[in-house]
């Protein structure tokens, strides 16, 4: 669906990774943008020519301006709910984001995948199941690479899009072969006035789509009205179409309602894993991926950095790196997948900006399943509340000496934050990485 973009007056608005990407698109299709910034000096702005664009204005957003405009391409990181942004649409503004602009020219297939948690693992092993059939599948959106600079790569046979709730907020024409919501878990809090809020924009993913593929174990991902064409995957109960299967006493993947392969022989290991294989499974088969190359894939892929990673194992203790638990389900869903491969002790590294979250969710795993919190952050404190050997500190690195005494073989020390990291680091990277050179640094 081809768009005539060159009679419109259009703003790119949040000049980061897709904003920039944005504008190197505009520019492409002879589209003069006007660009915003909140900051005064966004990194990457040198790389767009100022007399290519009409007008670059950082700062404060003027709200008169954006509303001359007939669209504006808002980043994600941006709240809708911005009065400049209010203001504009008030006028009559068409206010759409990067993935909305894509769907409007993009006429290769799409397979979409969203969910509080795990959906940058289930991307990647799409992707890679996809490539491992000889399909060119390419991995963009929430991922990393930007949807609009994937678009304009001319030898793609499918988009594999990763995709926030902030990314669907400003979507509605999205056309996907396949999409699944993997799990809804709070999130985002300070951004939406509560769950069910939450729970309607991560829903958006099915909209216009061939295949909806949901958790059977978390009804907020059930599709509605979408059932006629949906995929329950179930972990949970035996011989399901997408579940787990015993064969000769052994739990294998059952995929499309046939035995796949050994449990055992996934390259990534806890339940959450098993999960996200079968949801790949099910989204790569619906554009074309052999079962060969799936099993294969699952074989090989032994999952993402900061994501269950790890770091060291020495004197019989385990050090995993867990970072990209920014919401209160990544760390339950990491804590359920590690705690019964754990003889020992688990101790817990958490905390961070926990974006608004009911943290007392944590509670009772915390009390069960956690021999020693250690937290930090400015909402330490509050996860420190709930957990009867629970120590403070100040930074990462005091917290991996606090865990190193604690520790012995045996044992697990886990950094699975449950908070955003931007109130103390750049990124969950950089928090990983810091984890993992503090670990490497200890005397041990």
């Amino acid at each position: 669906m081809h768009t005539n973009l060159n009679a419109k007056r259009i703003a790119v608005v949040g000049l980061g990774l897709s904003g920039l990407a944005t504008v190197r698109f505009l520019l492409a299709q002879g589209v003069k943008p006007v660009l915003m910034d909140s900051r005064s000096k966004p990194a990457g702005l040198e790389q767009i020519a100022a007399d290519k664009v009409d007008g670059i204005y950082l700062g404060e957003f003027d709200a008169n301006r954006l509303a001359q405009m007939d669209m504006i391409i808002v980043s994600p990181g941006l709240a809708l709910s911005h009065p400049a942004f209010r203001f504009a649409k008030a006028q009559g503004v068409e206010i759409i984001g990067d993935i909305e602009l894509f769907a409007r020219f993009n006429q290769k297939p799409v397979i979409a995948i969203t969910g509080s948690n795990g959906k940058s693992t289930v991307t990647t092993l799409v992707a890679q199941m996809l490539q491992q059939s000889g399909i060119k599948a390419v991995a963009a959106g929430n991922i990393g690479l930007p949807v609009l600079d994937a678009i304009r790569q001319q030898d793609t046979d499918v988009f594999v899009l990763e995709l926030s709730s902030f990314q669907l907020d400003t979507t509605t024409s999205l056309q996907s072969r396949a999409s699944c919501l993997l799990n809804v878990s709070a999130d985002h809090l300070d951004r939406y006035a509560d769950m069910a809020a939450y729970t309607a924009s991560k829903q958006r993913v099915y909209q216009h789509t061939q295949l909806a593929v949901y958790n059977q174990a978390d009804p907020l991902t059930y599709p509605g009205a979408m059932a006629g064409n949906a995929v329950p995957l179930a972990i949970s109960l035996v011989d399901a179409d997408y579940g787990i299967t015993l064969l000769k006493g052994q739990p294998w993947l059952n995929v499309a309602g046939e035995p796949l392969l050994p449990v055992n022989q996934l390259a990534i290991t806890g339940s959450h894993n098993q999960f996200n294989a079968l949801a790949a499974a099910a989204l790569a088969l619906s554009a074309g991926a052999s079962r060969e190359a799936i099993a294969t894939t699952l074989q090989q892929f032994s999952g993402l950095a900061h994501r269950c990673q790890l770091v060291l194992a020495n004197k019989g203790i385990r050090w995993v790196n867990d970072s990209k638990a920014t919401n209160i389900g990544a760390t339950l869903a990491a804590i359920a997948g590690l705690r019964p491969a754990i003889s020992g002790k688990l101790i817990l590294i958490a905390g961070g900006d926990a974006k608004g979250a009911d943290l007392s969710e944590l509670q009772p795993v915390l009390q069960r399943d956690v021999s020693h919190l250690i937290t930090l952050g400015q909402d330490g404190p509050a996860l420190a509340a709930l957990h009867p050997h629970a120590i403070q500190v100040k930074d990462l690195t005091a917290a991996v000496q606090q865990a190193a005494k604690l520790a012995q073989s045996g044992d697990m020390v886990l950094l699975s934050p449950a908070c955003a990291s931007l109130d103390m680091f750049k990124s969950y990277a950089q928090r990983g990485e810091l984890f993992a050179n503090a670990v490497k640094e200890l005397k041990l």
